[in-house]
């Protein structure tokens, strides 16, 4: 039997509770939600009327939640994304079932994408739904069933499966290191270093894998290794990247290693997922094909 309707809320009322419990404030709700603030508050103040219970504090005109709003906040986020998660898969299920999946941009077109066709042709009533994440997944407020990330593995409620080590190379477009002298690591501090925003110590991590002591690397950040390597190809500087994006402009001489041979990274490539979502059978489908692409696949230090 469904509840009584006055203790089911409108849906967009329940979200503009989720987001400003979640985001802290009704100014970032309403951008998030493509809404104006006061609209926020008019669904926040019909919620409240409805369920008879005080949702807000309204001192000093800033908007915020009781603890009883809070709380309830919590509770509601994952029913919403049962519900966005079951509306995807019902408009995208061609009728073995879909995986809603977050990637890494860089990692997920390069290594995921060229091998898809493959699950494809396998599984062709299963629907990968793909959406690109910089940030680190958060299956309790987004409508992931599981996610491709890179960290050391270890993440509370979840299930993993490991896709591939990661190995980085500091590279240089060839006119920027002619003719310099590098006897060592510690050389490639007189040029200008570029960084990743979301690894901001993977050169520090770098030079110590080399016996070099470095608290402070300076140089430029970029959001995304795509844009890092244009950058390292206009002469911008060196850059630590994955050998596996640049074997084309290794090969073919557009960018050369500065100094040595690949190194490999602290953390690797994962598919994560729930463990309340283990059973699925889509995802299990998935999750047992990737299994099967990646062993044998060299995982050994280079």
């Amino acid at each position: 039997m469904i509840a009584p309707r006055r203790f089911l809320p409108s849906v967009p009322a329940l979200q503009a509770l989720e987001a400003v419990e979640r985001l802290g404030s009704a100014t970032a709700a309403a951008e998030e939600l493509a809404l104006t603030q006061s609209a926020v508050s008019r669904q926040l103040q019909a919620l409240e009327a409805q369920l008879g219970v005080p949702l807000l504090n309204r001192a000093r005109k800033r908007l915020a939640l009781t603890s009883a709003g809070a709380r309830y906040a919590a509770e509601i986020r994952g029913a919403l994304q049962q519900i966005a998660q079951a509306s995807l898969r019902l408009q995208t299920d061609m009728g073995g079932g879909a995986v809603n999946l977050a990637i890494l941009p860089s990692f997920g077109m390069r290594w995921l994408v060229p091998r898809l066709p493959g699950f494809a042709k396998a599984y062709p009533d299963i629907t990968i739904n793909m959406t690109t994440r910089l940030e680190q997944f958060n299956f309790a407020a987004q409508p992931f069933d599981a996610a491709i990330t890179f960290g050391d593995g270890e993440w509370s409620g979840t299930d993993k499966l490991l896709l591939a080590r990661e190995y980085v190379l500091p590279v240089a477009l060839p006119s920027l290191v002619a003719g310099q002298t590098l006897r060592g690591p510690q050389d490639l501090q007189r040029f200008p270093l570029l960084h990743i925003q979301t690894r901001p110590r993977a050169w520090t991590e770098w030079f110590g894998a080399h016996g070099v002591e470095t608290p402070h690397v300076t140089g430029t950040y970029y959001d995304q290794f795509t844009t890092m390597i244009q950058a390292v190809l206009h002469g911008l500087g060196v850059a630590l990247l994955p050998d596996y994006l640049i074997g084309q402009e290794l090969s073919d001489g557009r960018l050369v290693s500065a100094y040595g041979g690949p190194t490999e990274s602290r953390g690797a490539y994962w598919l994560v997922w729930p463990e309340d979502k283990t059973a699925d059978p889509a995802l299990r489908q998935f999750r047992d094909w990737l299994r099967d692409e990646v062993e044998g696949e060299d995982m050994l230090p280079r």
